[in-house]
């Protein structure tokens, strides 16, 4: 079968198994091809092609609703919903999204790229439907490592509780991006080795209804005896107890096996929880063998051998400089311990956790209790780097003011992907740290220029006692520019000229200091010599510095690679003005009140005008009001 020529999920429902099992390989194949040149979540879609198509023969979207959580496993409902012809541009800018996207499909019904959230969203939608009126089967497929989220568990025992007919799909193939961690792993752990409980349960209800009445004592022990036998097959039957029906484990990727069970569950009445097997890679050998999580989320590879295609950059990735500072410093200080919420793989720990096991903690996709866990951690002396990207931080916010700021504890952030990410889109950019940081007190953030003054603000943050401390870095690799030996701390709040100049002033940090040198570089071109200030410190402000620069009455251009609103521009305007300096020029660039979608960041700089060109520009323009002004006043 031509995939392209499947243009809506009805045509699946009068295939036969065995059509069904060739559509998967075919799946299959396309997925390793078209993957091979874009990239993308090759290792958790590869996993659930059976999954996807026994819930389009059962169920009937998009009158029922599936929702998938974090939504990377979405593409086999993408090529299913008739968006196969998209996957030349996945991911790509203008192109098909990485994720569910209503604005793509009417069967995509609920838009996530962070996990544990589909339960809430169904319960919701259950509610909704049901003060409606109307019928349709509400379908949150979630896995096992989302389970770990707080949100997930909150949302189980509500829709236990007020025993809504929801079919939540459990796609256990125990992994998240890395190995899963935890009690409720192992009680999973527990579950798969069950076999089909339901069926046993059932079956003993029946046979008992058989025998012949011999007294009370056994109509009246039937219920306790089907309870003893549920905690004999399965430790905890976990989700038995918070109200659900459950059924499975089931194999994944038996086609006859998963059209029984969605059958069963659609005429079960409640809520019901199908415990789904299945293996993450399944069909393609390198990314089936994985254990790491390497083919998790994959760049273009050959598919023969399983080798990345894109030049290998001679400069480290940024992960790898922050983490092997913190390792180094490590081995010298105890009091250094290192904590992820489930990304020891790309936050690049897995050294650190070889050699300090005890000192290394992987919580599961738990942000906040791991900000939380970190302040406990920092109550009695200890110095803990959390390593956690831009986007997952949001997540933990209330845990950062109250739990962390609020108590002033030497906790390390450590923000990897600040700025824009590019191909994973609006759920993944992390442009809004700054702003929801900024105002929080007792905070410092900072942000280097390279990797060698970014060992040096890892030091630094070790070596500060007087409150949290946030440390942004990108996503990507540094420039390759020489590492000191010795590691040297920055005295907190000050900033860096690396280009003197006296007609204007551009203040920037991170990505955008080469933006910002390129600029000073066209201005000086055309006469006009600016100022380039490192401002490596987003809070507090060099205050010295800022003083000096707006009492000379020169033109002021800020520039970040985050939120305008509320951002380190907003910190520069809000100085000049509680410093009365009315007559200040001062303009800002960066990220504008809006999502950015996914795309190339060079691309997606380019739309959102954060270029060389428009900073040049916006300098000219002040220094011309500049000018107007002093005429106007002559």
């Amino acid at each position: 079968m031509n995939l392209e020529n499947i243009k809506d999920p009805k045509m699946i429902k009068s295939l036969s198994e065995e059509q069904l099992e060739k559509l998967a390989e075919e799946i299959r194949k396309f997925l390793v091809q078209k993957l091979s040149t874009s990239g993308g979540h090759l290792g958790p879609n590869l996993g659930v092609v059976e999954l996807t198509l026994a819930l389009h023969k059962v169920f009937n979207s998009p009158n029922d609703k599936f929702l998938w959580d974090v939504g990377h496993q979405s593409y086999v409902h993408k090529i299913v919903t008739g968006r196969a012809s998209g996957f030349d541009t996945l991911r790509k800018y203008k192109g098909m999204s990485g994720f569910p996207k209503m604005s793509e499909s009417e069967h995509d019904v609920w838009e996530t790229g962070h996990s544990s959230t589909s339960l809430s969203g169904a319960m919701g939608m259950a509610i909704a439907r049901d003060l409606k009126g109307t019928d349709e089967k509400i379908i949150p497929i979630i896995g096992d490592g989302a389970l770990t989220g707080g949100m997930a568990l909150e949302a189980l025992n509500h829709i236990g509780h007020e025993k809504k007919d929801i079919i939540v799909v459990l796609n256990d193939n125990e992994m998240s991006i890395a190995p899963n961690v935890g009690a409720l792993h192992n009680i999973l752990g527990r579950l798969r080795t069950a076999g089909k409980y339901q069926w046993v349960k059932d079956e003993l209800e029946y046979l008992m209804k058989r025998i012949p009445a011999i007294g009370g004592k056994v109509a009246a022990t039937a219920e306790r005896i089907k309870d003893s036998l549920k905690y004999l097959l399965v430790s905890g039957v976990f989700f038995e107890e918070l109200g659900f029906t459950y059924l499975g484990p089931v194999d994944g990727h038996s086609f006859t096996n998963l059209i029984e069970t969605f059958q069963y569950a659609k005429k079960t009445k409640g809520p019901v929880l199908v415990h789904v097997i299945t293996k993450k890679g399944k069909g393609y050998k390198p990314a089936e063998l994985d254990t790491t999580g390497k083919w998790h989320g994959v760049g273009p590879y050959k598919i023969e051998s399983g080798e990345g295609v894109q030049p290998v950059s001679a400069a480290p990735a940024w992960s790898k400089v922050i983490s092997d500072a913190v390792l180094k410093l490590a081995r010298k200080d105890k009091r250094i311990v290192a904590i992820t919420p489930a990304m020891p793989m790309g936050s690049k720990l897995m050294e650190f956790a070889k050699e300090f096991p005890e000192r290394f903690f992987d919580v599961g996709i738990a942000e906040q209790h791991a900000i939380t866990m970190a302040a406990g951690l920092a109550t009695q002396k200890f110095k803990p780097f959390l390593a956690i990207y831009s986007t997952f931080l949001q997540r933990g916010y209330d845990q950062v003011v109250h739990d962390v700021c609020r108590q002033k504890l030497n906790v390390i952030f450590g923000i990897d992907r600040a700025g824009l990410v590019g191909a994973d889109g609006e759920t993944h950019q992390g442009v809004y740290d700054i702003a929801f940081l900024r105002h929080i007190p007792n905070i410092v953030i900072m942000m280097p220029k390279d990797e060698n003054e970014g060992q040096h603000m890892v030091y630094t943050a070790v070596q500060y006692d007087d409150g949290p401390i946030a440390l942004r870095f990108p996503r990507g690799n540094g420039l390759g520019v020489a590492m000191d030996d010795e590691c040297k701390e920055i005295p907190i709040g000050s900033w860096e000229i690396l280009k003197e100049g006296n007609d204007a002033a551009i203040l920037t940090f991170g990505t955008t200091i080469e933006m910002a040198l390129d600029a000073a570089k066209q201005l000086m071109k055309v006469g006009v010599n600016a100022k380039v200030v490192n401002a490596r410190f987003i809070k507090p402000l060099d205050e010295d510095m800022l003083h000096t620069i707006l009492c000379t009455g020169m033109p002021v251009l800020t520039i970040e690679e985050a939120v305008l609103q509320g951002g380190f521009g907003s910190a520069v305007l809000e100085f000049a003005h509680d410093h009365q300096y009315h007559n200040a020029q001062i303009d800002r660039m960066g990220i504008p009140d809006k999502f950015i979608e996914h795309g190339s960041v060079s691309k997606l700089l380019e739309e959102i005008d954060l270029t060389t060109e428009k900073a040049v520009e916006k300098v000219q323009k002040l220094l011309e009001k500049q000018s107007i002004i002093k005429q106007q006043r002559a």
